[in-house]
């Protein structure tokens, strides 16, 4: 029997991933980075069919657009419109620091000590062994590109008992508030798959002794999730892909939009979330499956962004910033208009 291939953690591999293309200038083609890099490799077979990590790799360039890093195609002159020839990359100057950025001598050195911690401390053998592999294909990251580091959240505490939940196929049950009530409600599913979304992590799961299915934002699991000894046959099929379709059509159907101060911070992240639209000057249609949580983004823009509608998302927005306020001890008069 063959051995097992062993299991990537999820950071891991989008870490790897954009390490690979912060180090060329000409950028990778799929097939060089679903046969060199961490998280990929394992799975790939040169001979076989890739078809499904082909897909995961399409999810994970999704995943880091949405964490904010500029991932590029470029395509092929000499075949241009030939897909398997499209290279990706990341260019180093839309991913570093605006160059009006200025930091002290003492902030610089305890940028510095930071950065040799993190490189020393959280990167696994296998990706300081990624930096051969990247020199194996022709290239020389002669830069510190161990400096850069994607902004990927740190997983949440349900994660791993779920984790280990889906691997048993057993019954969890979880507390789970939702937002704008003041208790959180028991439940009880079935789990069948965790996956990312807009970079956050969610459950997709089923209700014991039926077919209704329903995804559930980890972080807003609070205390401790329970495993049960009920074990449950999972159903036929990548649930992780059918749970990501479904809310992906949520995504699709709800659209919000905003104004933007142009040239202002929000104004150039915003632009990067994926399906953004420009709907005129400084005036920005975004998609959204979760109204609390894209007021909880806009609201952290402060000033710079405004949200028109819908009205309720205009109403968050405005609460979020009131409260703001009376937790500084300001008298609550936000003004979004």
């Amino acid at each position: 029997m063959s051995a097992a291939k062993p299991r990537i953690p999820v950071e891991e591999r989008l870490f790897s991933l954009v390490l690979a293309l912060l180090a060329t200038e000409a950028g990778l083609t799929k097939l060089e980075i679903l046969s060199t890099v961490q998280g990929y490799r394992q799975r790939f077979s040169a001979s076989g069919d890739n078809a499904n990590l082909e897909r995961q790799f399409e999810r994970d360039k999704d995943d880091i657009r949405e964490l904010g890093v500029p991932l590029e195609t470029v395509d092929d002159p000499s075949d241009a419109g030939n897909n398997q020839n499209l290279r990706y990359r990341i260019p180093r100057g839309s991913y570093e620091l605006p160059a009006d950025v200025r930091f002290t001598a003492d902030e610089t050195t305890l940028l510095h000590l930071a950065a040799m911690v993190w490189r020393e401390g959280s990167l696994s053998t296998e990706s300081h062994r990624a930096m051969l592999k990247l020199r194996s294909l022709g290239l020389s990251p002669d830069e510190p590109v161990l400096g850069y580091a994607p902004r990927l959240r740190v997983r949440d505490s349900a994660f791993e008992p779920l984790s280990m939940a889906l691997q048993k196929n057993v019954v969890v049950s979880f507390a789970y508030l939702k937002p704008g009530e003041a208790d959180a409600g028991i439940r009880t599913v079935e789990p069948l798959a965790l996956f990312q979304h807009e970079g956050r992590w969610h459950l997709f799961s089923r209700m014991p002794g039926t077919s209704t299915t329903k995804t559930y934002l980890l972080r807003r699991i609070v205390g401790t999730v329970t495993l049960s000894n009920r074990g449950f046959t999972p159903p036929p099929g990548d649930q992780a892909a059918i749970g990501m379709a479904e809310l992906s059509e949520v995504w699709n159907a709800k659209s919000a939009i905003v104004e933007v101060v142009e040239g202002s911070d929000a104004a150039t992240r915003l632009m990067k979330r994926r399906g953004t639209r420009e709907e005129g000057p400084g005036r920005l249609l975004l998609h959204y499956a979760d109204l609390n949580i894209l007021a909880d983004e806009l609201a952290g823009f402060g000033p710079e962004v405004r949200a028109v509608e819908p009205p309720e998302l205009r109403e968050a927005v405005i609460g979020r910033l009131r409260q703001i306020l009376a937790d500084h001890g300001a008298d609550g008069g936000a003004n979004h208009g």
